[in-house]
């Protein structure tokens, strides 16, 4: 398995001399969320940009960017792994805190604020959220896939197992005993 590259964006200068900063990259294999992957059929593809707001002190940030790339998913009907192609769009207000540890989404005055203390800003769980959130619910490997056999499970697809859609499963043969 490939390592996988670091997204982040450093903002020293922004916190200096104001102005904006942009960055982008890919991230191979899969996104990571916190307890899952999503697995991607090649490269997804990320760019951000950061201008410092007048104002504000000079500690706050508009960050804009995108990432795109293609979902492997199931196919709803026979399970094959299917590519989906996710586009996502963000914005965030970012805050500067020196000293906090971990970025922190906060609500301030009905606004989500993302504050940082740190100049060089990670942008994994943003890239991550952002992906994860534009996932179709379902997809098809082919709009007229026939799906899974309910009597041997054969993906009908690739075999005609014999089976008619009227025969009874397992299940349904066991329910009909019982009931009968």
């Amino acid at each position: 398995m490939k390592e996988q590259a670091i997204q982040s964006i450093n903002l020293s200068r922004l916190l200096r001399e104001g102005g904006s900063t942009a960055a982008q990259g890919e991230i191979l294999e899969y996104i990571p969320l916190e307890n899952e992957r999503i697995l991607l059929q090649g490269p997804a593809h990320w760019k951000v940009r950061v201008a410092r707001l007048e104002g504000e002190e000079g500690q706050a940030f508009w960050l804009s960017g995108e990432i795109a790339g293609y979902a492997l998913l199931e196919c709803r009907r026979c399970l094959t792994p299917t590519p989906a192609a996710v586009r996502a769009h963000f914005q965030y207000m970012l805050r500067y805190q020196p000293g906090l540890a971990h970025p922190e989404l906060v609500e301030e005055d009905e606004e989500e604020v993302l504050l940082f203390g740190h100049p060089n800003l990670e942008l994994g769980p943003i890239l991550s959220e952002a992906f994860a959130l534009e996932l179709p619910y379902t997809v098809l490997c082919k709009e007229d896939c026939k799906g899974l056999c309910p009597v041997c499970g054969t993906n009908r697809n690739e075999v005609d197992c014999g089976h008619d859609e009227g025969s009874p499963t397992r299940l349904g043969r066991l329910l009909g005993q019982l009931m009968g």
